[in-house]
């Protein structure tokens, strides 16, 4: 078979490997869609602390396949079944594991970093991922591309949450990239009444907005607090969802949330990223800043049920497909930032 592998930073070799051998309690898949995540573009580019140097691995953890093989002490599942995989598997010891975090476990293992993921024709499903139930179903009605992409809506799922977006809250999406489409769509769902999206390029604010933002702003040429008061009135907005990892704009944000206002952090940065926080409007405006990591068995199994009941529609945000063969191609126009969200059909 065909995998993918990350080398070290900058290199991703496809060869010819033999398929995965599995134990009697784990499963082999043939992975039927797998998309490219900005996790993978960082990995590839500046590497992982679960990746030592020397250390090969298959990246790829939005996933969708086909069982072709069970051992014969794993219950629960047969031949032919497509499912998806949540790459996060908690320890289920910790207290973190037990209250149903299993994202937040600090013995995580998660497909994709510290186990082989998805780009590659067989993966293999280890007993941990298994009994930890990190496995769904995918509904008939949904494709396979739609199950991969279940993953990344699972997490904005969980910054929803966190955050708590209600009838009538005016949302403010920093970030227009996919995981922003995605934002916009579950905060449109939760009740938002206004939701504007703020980006600096233009291409994909147009995105956006066909996914329902109902104002944009290019703040490569408008300053953001400006827009967001002007088309506010003067109030500011009741949630941010802040998905880019720019120190600034996180500290300018907070001067556009209204009175008991709450941000979300979503993006990822460096260990020595710092951002400056005006205390005293914290404090006297009644603001709440929190941050969340993927998502929990919890927010994948409630996407995977708005996937399959048509309440969410994933289709549109995929740009482009390539073989895994190509992958190359395709991490080089993922990483481009011309469409929205990269995949590899097998």
């Amino acid at each position: 078979m065909k995998a993918a592998f990350y080398c070290g930073p900058g290199v991703l070799k496809v060869e010819e490997v033999e398929t995965p051998r599995i134990a009697e309690d784990e499963l082999l898949l043939r992975v039927k869609a797998a998309a490219i995540c900005g996790t993978d573009l960082r990995i590839l580019k500046h590497g992982h602390f679960k990746i030592p140097a020397g250390q090969r691995r298959v990246l790829g953890h939005e996933i969708a396949g086909e069982i072709v093989e069970v051992g014969k002490l794993t219950q629960g599942f047969r031949v032919g079944m497509r499912v998806t995989v949540t790459p996060n598997i908690g320890c289920g010891m910790c207290e973190y594991c037990r209250d149903g975090f299993n994202n937040m476990c600090h013995s995580y293992e998660a497909f994709g970093i510290s186990i082989d993921g998805a780009f590659e024709q067989y993966m293999k499903v280890p007993s941990i991922a298994v009994r930890g139930r990190n496995l769904f179903p995918i509904p008939d009605a949904t494709s396979n591309e739609e199950a991969a992409l279940t993953e990344p809506l699972s997490c904005c799922h969980n910054a929803l949450r966190s955050v708590g977006t209600a009838h009538a809250d005016t949302v403010l999406v920093i970030g227009a990239g996919p995981i922003g489409c995605m934002h916009v769509i579950l905060n449109r769902i939760a009740g938002a009444k206004r939701i504007i999206a703020a980006d600096i390029r233009r291409d994909r604010l147009e995105k956006i907005a066909a996914f329902g933002a109902d104002l944009t702003v290019d703040t490569s040429a408008t300053d953001l607090v400006q827009a967001v008061m002007e088309d506010t009135r003067g109030r500011g907005v009741d949630v941010i969802i802040a998905t880019v990892a720019v120190a600034d704009v996180l500290t300018q944000s907070l001067q556009a949330l209204a009175t008991h206002g709450r941000v979300n952090f979503f993006a990822g940065f460096g260990k020595d990223a710092m951002v400056s926080v005006d205390v005293n409007r914290l404090h006297y405006r009644g603001l709440k800043v929190v941050g969340t990591t993927g998502a929990t068995n919890f927010d994948y199994f409630k996407c995977m049920t708005m996937v399959a009941e048509k309440r969410v529609d994933l289709k549109p945000l995929v740009s482009r497909t390539f073989a895994l063969a190509d992958i190359g191609a395709a991490f080089e126009y993922a990483a481009s930032g011309r469409g929205l969200k990269t995949m590899i059909l097998g």
